[in-house]
């Protein structure tokens, strides 16, 4: 019988397992040049949840159960997109972030210069990991283009390049949206898209799995929104108020305070519908879908 129990010690026990790839692939940290390694494997591993490579094996499992090493090179690929995109918008010519999971962040510890390399680096690696997947190679090809396409400046660039250009603009509703489909929503649908091109999954289902995970990664973007103004720097191990300071185009900047709550809440509960189809194999991905909405951090 699955239960929230299970969750909890399934998210735990993928942690673990994604943390074991991501460490034997990447060089030690006193590899030559040591900095370079050291700034890496610094963000990498200072604490984070997991939560997109989790997403990766959960929709893989909604095919095929038994997950195996192949799918976690490709979910811990995702991790080290994600770490990327971190340590770039943290640095002070973007977000200018002094802290992160309640730890200084790269450049405030080795340079502006050493963090934009090592955000190079993990993004590079990512292709190389993915490269390492053993499966036929029309499913490395797809993966590989999905990776190009969506972190690109078509998808994850282009948000994050119009949220530095709405910085204390008056922006509309399209524009919002274009921002948080593209610097948030294009990662989680790479994991599912992921997951689906590994398993096999047939074009309705590789539809349905791209359409949640763009819906999930709407209200994950909006909750993170709403965080920033309700949450507590000790809960979410950063500063809070940074939207409204930085004059960044957020969704309760534009839509207020309520209806960005009832949006999130929307967006949820329209990707949770995706996932009907699936009977008791969704579990364990439904809860995740609410508890990214529950989040505190």
């Amino acid at each position: 019988m699955i239960n929230a129990l299970n969750y909890k010690k399934d998210i735990k026990e993928r942690r673990e397992q994604i943390n074991m790839v991501l460490d034997r692939f990447l060089p030690r940290k006193d590899d030559y040049p040591k900095e370079i390694h050291k700034a890496m494997r610094y963000t990498l591993f200072a604490g984070g949840k997991r939560i997109r490579p989790y997403l990766t094996i959960l929709t893989y499992q909604l095919f095929k159960r038994l997950v195996n090493e192949e799918v976690l090179k490709a979910a811990a690929a995702v991790e080290l997109l994600h770490t990327y995109t971190l340590i770039h918008d943290d640095l002070p010519e973007i977000d200018n972030d002094d802290f992160r999971r309640g730890k200084k962040t790269c450049h405030v510890l080795f340079g502006s210069n050493i963090a934009l390399l090592s955000g190079d680096a993990l993004l590079i690696e990512a292709f190389n990991l993915v490269n390492n997947v053993d499966t036929i190679p029309e499913t490395k090809i797809k993966m590989i283009n999905d990776m190009a396409v969506f972190c690109g400046e078509r998808g994850l660039i282009a948000g994050q390049m119009q949220d530095i250009l709405s910085k204390g603009a008056d922006v509309s509703k399209n524009t919002i949206e274009f921002i948080h489909l593209n610097k948030t929503s294009k990662l989680l649908q790479l994991c599912t898209r992921f997951g689906a091109h590994l398993s096999g999954a047939t074009s309705a289902d590789f539809q349905r799995v791209d359409e949640f995970g763009k819906r999930l990664g709407l209200a994950f973007q909006i909750t993170d929104d709403i965080l920033d103004v309700e949450g507590t720097p000790e809960i979410l191990g950063k500063p809070v108020g940074r939207d409204e300071s930085e004059k960044k185009a957020t969704y309760p900047s534009i839509f207020g305070m309520e209806r960005s709550k009832q949006l999130a809440e929307q967006y949820t509960n329209s990707a949770l519908s995706l996932l009907d189809e699936y009977g008791n194999r969704a579990y364990l991905l439904k809860e995740l879908t609410n508890d990214l909405l529950q989040r505190r951090n």
